[in-house]
């Protein structure tokens, strides 16, 4: 198994008090697999997303990866190899090739040599990015541009599982079908993936997962 998420409890600050939103939920991840999360708006699968990837303080429940217990893993290590990517996921000041080339600047990479121009630009390619200039101002690119830049960002630096938040909101059609092919080939290649839906419903799920009332409810495929 993959990844692992038991009984993970998560409360939050909330007007009159703190306010639960995860009562203890759960759900697994192998290897190859797509694993689709719905729900209603104000579910909290931000929140679970962001308890898998611990980000959240507090968070009360056991994860593991690749049967390691996340309490014997280094938050730092733990958010390399388990990687989120918000729905808005921000364009950091500077070119595109300072952004593809960020994750090296943090200390879990250091020492490590950043990918070369030749690397960048292959892996713009590929997601039809070709005519997007290493050099250009990553805060001028299109929301649909930054949503695959952002994407190739995070499958440079290496997970093992992918969290992704409504991967193809506010996207349009191409962008959203060059998105869902880089997640396909991602878990293909022996990765797993998280994804939060909401508005589209995504291909190649190999499991859905439902989230309502705090806790996780499996799908029976139509």
């Amino acid at each position: 198994m993959l990844l692992k998420a038991e009984g993970l409890r998560v409360s939050l600050p909330a007007e009159g008090g703190p306010h639960e939103v995860l009562s203890g939920a759960s759900l697994t991840l192998d290897t190859g697999e797509v694993v689709d999360v719905g729900g209603p708006s104000g579910a909290g699968k931000t929140t679970l997303l962001r308890a898998i990837a611990r980000l959240l303080p507090g968070v009360e429940g056991d994860l593991a990866l690749d049967g390691r217990d996340a309490r014997d893993v280094a938050p730092h290590e733990w958010r390399a190899a388990v990687a989120l990517l918000p729905q808005a996921p921000a364009m950091l000041p500077g070119s595109v090739a300072d952004n593809l080339r960020a994750p090296w600047a943090l200390r879990v990479r250091a020492g490590a040599e950043p990918p070369s121009d030749q690397a960048l630009a292959e892996a713009l390619g590929r997601v039809g990015l070709d005519a997007v200039a290493l050099g250009r101002d990553a805060c001028r690119l299109s929301l649909g541009q930054r949503a695959r830049v952002a994407m190739v960002r995070v499958l440079l630096s290496g997970p093992r599982v992918l969290l992704l938040d409504e991967p193809d909101a506010n996207l349009d059609d191409d962008s959203a079908a060059q998105v869902e092919a880089m997640t396909l080939a991602f878990a293909d290649a022996g990765g797993g993936v998280v994804r939060v839906r909401h508005h589209r419903r995504g291909q190649g799920a190999t499991r859905r997962y439902r989230l309502a009332g705090g806790a996780l409810t499996p799908e029976v495929a139509p």
